[in-house]
């Protein structure tokens, strides 16, 4: 025999071998958790199988932080519902910066009954001073987070940042009063600056508005019952809890808690454009103004986090992998509630993951999101 053909027999017969053995195929998924399984409901509106496993993964890889309740909503119906260990459909979460996009809401009514004007110079009393540049801040500039004012979020060490000391050091008793007392940094409108403090300084403007009282019981009294009426207790939100400072005033940026059914209420009345049930709760072009890119940040609206590219190498969310004219309320560790209009869906993802999870996590419930193709598609 030649000794060349050797090699060529050999692998036939190894080949032959193999094939009759049955060469292995690509590994196959661990089966499903009977937990996994059932947070998926009839109304999965995407493959089951997929989407029970897409929202285990979310609560079960490592590297993602702790998930602590999700809920998938497709076309205004439960897709899917689940919650970490010590959490149920009861417990009430905080909202942390989610808040911001539930004060945008209000001043959103409050415009719609004409008790304030989007486009005016915003009525803050120690503003109106002769000769005050903030004079020039409007109500646009303060939802849209452009103030102008001096401020810094998260600064280090954090008990120096502007937030740290309005929520819990020199300011906590009368927060609107220490943030409208911070003075200007930039020409009103020239710049995006992230801020809880100016937050609070809407929630102050809307106190206001709905009473002439300086009596903290009558300014929290005044803004919960109106909150109440035109908006929780029309969706049904019975577990909405919010917090006011000594001054009664809403902490509006950062401090209100709901069930993550509540929460998905919320993001359902934004999905539908501020209709709920035949009625107009927020006005439409108002729901419009908030997911409208401000001039300058193309990914922030009123209050509002938006789907779209932002020019930096580091996102809030995620543009490449959803429609842009998606947005979400995005809160401090990881608290979403993200709708897609486009996809029918809104999405709530609660939990408590560092700035590094959250890159992991995010893409994860990206791919729970990429399950729904975008309609019209």
């Amino acid at each position: 025999m030649n000794l060349r053909s050797r090699p060529l027999i050999v692998l036939t017969l190894a080949a032959t071998s193999l094939a009759a053995c049955g060469s292995p195929g690509p590994a196959e998924e661990p089966p499903l958790s009977e937990e996994a399984v059932a947070s998926v409901t009839e109304n999965a509106g995407a493959p089951a199988k997929a989407l029970a496993r897409e929202v285990d993964d979310l609560f079960t890889m490592e590297g993602l932080g702790e998930t602590r309740a999700l809920i998938v909503m497709k076309d205004g119906k439960i897709a899917a519902e689940r919650y970490g260990e010590g959490y149920d459909a009861d417990t009430r979460f905080v909202s942390w910066s989610m808040a911001k996009t539930v004060t945008a809401m209000m001043v959103g009514q409050l415009v719609g009954d004409g008790l304030l004007r989007l486009d005016a110079p915003a009525p803050v009393p120690r503003w109106q001073r002769s000769g005050d540049p903030r004079a020039d801040i409007t109500l646009r500039h303060l939802l849209q987070m452009r103030s102008g004012l001096e401020h810094t979020e998260a600064g280090d060490p954090p008990y120096e940042s502007g937030e740290v000391r309005m929520l819990f050091l020199d300011g906590r008793d009368d927060m609107a009063d220490y943030a409208t007392a911070q003075p200007p940094e930039a020409e009103p409108g020239a710049k995006f600056e992230y801020s809880s403090n100016t937050t609070v300084i809407l929630a102050d403007i809307a106190a206001r508005t709905l009473t002439e009282s300086s009596d903290p019981e009558a300014r929290r009294r005044a803004v919960s019952d109106y909150l109440h009426a035109r908006l929780f207790d029309q969706l049904g939100m019975d577990s909405m809890t919010l917090e006011f400072d000594r001054s009664g005033t809403l902490i509006g940026g950062s401090l209100m808690h709901a069930t993550a059914r509540d929460w998905a209420k919320l993001g359902e009345l934004m999905r539908l454009k501020g209709s709920h049930r035949g009625e107009q709760l927020l006005p439409r072009s108002w729901v419009a103004e908030m997911v409208k890119p401000s001039p300058k940040s193309p990914h922030y609206g009123l209050q509002t986090w938006l789907n779209r590219p932002n020019g930096e190498p580091e996102h809030p969310l995620f543009p490449d992998r959803a429609p842009r004219s998606a947005f979400s309320m995005i809160g401090h560790m990881g608290q979403y509630v993200f709708v897609s209009p486009e996809q029918g869906l809104t999405v709530v993802r609660l939990g408590h993951s560092n700035a590094e999870e959250r890159k992991a996590m995010l893409q994860q419930l990206a791919d729970v999101i990429e399950l729904y193709p975008a309609e019209g598609r």
